[in-house]
């Protein structure tokens, strides 16, 4: 059985990640414009993304405890292979001198978080 913590923090990512598949169908091009060049294919890797995160997000919203598990995986595989496009975003905004360049400079060091979580999620310790 769950915990209220764990089941709390299930719903939260799987919601977190169904919303950030949407937006990427709905405002791709603030995706599109944080993906590195040299991966080529931006349209692409930019649903790619919001494919893992909503397959992920329904995973994790599962009654089934395998189906959760395995999304708990995919989204730890996943916020590790965005994290490059993170970096980008970063770099892109300059120095961290105004809210938005000191706000995804912020944005690196969450991710450390986030995969905790993922993991977290993925072994079902809740």
């Amino acid at each position: 059985m769950e915990s209220p913590g764990y089941r709390k923090l299930r719903l939260r990512v799987g919601g977190g990640l169904l919303f950030m598949a949407v937006l990427h169908v709905l405002v791709p091009k603030q995706f599109i414009k944080i993906i590195p060049r040299s991966l080529g294919a931006p349209r692409f890797w930019n649903l790619a993304a919001g494919a893992a995160e909503g397959a992920a997000g329904a995973l994790l919203l599962s009654s089934d405890v395998q189906k959760q598990k395995a999304g708990g995986a995919l989204a730890t595989a996943t916020f590790i292979g965005v994290y490059p496009a993170n970096i980008n975003m970063a770099i892109q905004a300059g120095r961290p001198t105004n809210p938005a360049a000191i706000a995804a400079w912020l944005r690196l060091p969450m991710q450390f978080p986030m995969i905790a979580s993922g993991i977290r999620l993925a072994k079902g310790e809740g």
